[in-house]
């Protein structure tokens, strides 16, 4: 019997419910429209933007992959005498086909800088431009990249291209420096083995055999299936020095 009574009520309950829904729908007609016809545009601008969005990153991805394929375009010069050329542009130089490839990142940065794809843009432009011996406008491009933390691998790659950039101005000292902090910096996300790679081959660039010596020998030892192992290996011994790693 209580059970009986306790559905009963329960049914009651929902019933009442449902009438107080529909008296206040009733008497509150214009606002319950004025409301759904706020969700209604809501949902409309909400998809509207999704779909620009996705149009705009297409198109930014699209303009990007383009400057790239120009970036890596081919030198007529460096094709194989009697081989069918690639199919797209090929430059009569390299510094003909740098001057067109950052021009073009130049333009997909400008118009995507807030993109991914726009981003990757600006990083390309800075080494098309150190390619082209550009340094001051590379470095500060380059800079600028690689103090935005929010991204770990384009900051990580910035500060390695800068580093690389210092030893092609013959900066070897800052150059040395550059990787030795990216091998001690737990932010840093690319391979250490390769920094340690460019760090000893500076070295010896620098006339510091014994470093060098020690540099190579720590991809040796802490990389042991690196494919850098077997070359640092033989460079350790040639140039002596088999002290303990000093990097």
């Amino acid at each position: 019997m209580k059970k009986e009574l306790k559905r009963q009520i329960k049914q009651d309950e929902l019933v009442s419910g449902f009438q107080q829904a529909s008296r206040w729908t009733t008497a509150h007609g214009s606002e319950v429209k004025v409301t759904a016809a706020v969700v209604a545009v809501v949902a409309l601008a909400a998809l509207g933007v999704t779909s620009y969005l996705g149009h705009r990153r297409g198109e930014a991805e699209h303009a990007f992959s383009a400057a790239l394929d120009t970036f890596h375009a081919p030198v007529s010069a460096e094709l194989p005498d009697g081989v069918e050329p690639p199919p797209g542009p090929v430059f009569s130089s390299a510094t003909e086909r740098y001057r067109k490839a950052a021009a073009e990142l130049d333009e997909v940065a400008r118009k995507f800088g807030s993109l991914d794809a726009g981003r990757r843009a600006r990083y390309y432009a800075a080494l098309a431009r150190m390619e082209l011996g550009e340094y001051d406008a590379a470095e500060k491009s380059l800079g600028e990249i690689a103090a935005r933390r929010d991204d770990a691998l384009e900051s990580s790659l910035a500060r390695l291209a800068l580093a690389d950039l210092h030893r092609r101005r013959s900066q070897l000292d800052k150059a040395i420096e550059d990787y030795r902090h990216l091998i001690d910096d737990s932010s840093f996300v690319l391979p250490r083995d390769h920094v340690l790679v460019e760090l000893a081959s500076t070295l010896e660039a620098a006339k510091r055999p014994a470093e060098a010596s020690a540099a190579y020998r720590r991809v040796v030892e802490e990389f042991p299936g690196s494919v850098y192992a077997a070359e640092a290996r033989r460079r350790a011994d040639h140039l002596g020095g088999a002290g303990p790693a000093q990097g």
